[in-house]
């Protein structure tokens, strides 16, 4: 039952990430939690599973001219330095607040979405 499980939740990530450039990670974090990882080993672990989706997606977008990567270029020294940032952080923060933070974050962007 595991490996079509895994197969789905796969495919709902990649289906998440190609049509929003994220949200995959709401479904693989809990799919995670619930085969018994750690939540901080669930949020890295999910990060090496949607780095490909992203390359793919990614390359997907520039190949169809969607993107310009030089308008992706501005961001992505920062966004590099704010994930190292957060890869340093996310042993040194208690679960609770890893919950906390993600639920925020997730209602904002509920919140966002609903008022457009």
């Amino acid at each position: 039952m595991k490996p079509m499980k895994f197969l789905l939740t796969g495919g709902v990530a990649g289906l998440l990430n190609g049509l929003f450039g994220a949200g995959g990670g709401m479904v693989v974090v809990p799919m995670l939690q619930r085969d018994g990882l750690p939540p901080e080993r669930s949020h890295a672990t999910s990060i090496a599973v949607i780095l490909p989706l992203s390359a793919a997606s990614s390359l997907l977008y520039l190949s169809m001219g969607n993107i310009r990567l030089a308008q992706a270029l501005p961001y992505i020294p920062l966004g590099l330095a704010g994930a190292v940032f957060g890869g340093w952080l996310l042993p040194r923060v208690k679960t609770v607040w890893l919950h906390r933070i993600f639920g925020a974050l997730v209602l904002y962007s509920a919140v966002r979405l609903l008022l457009q």
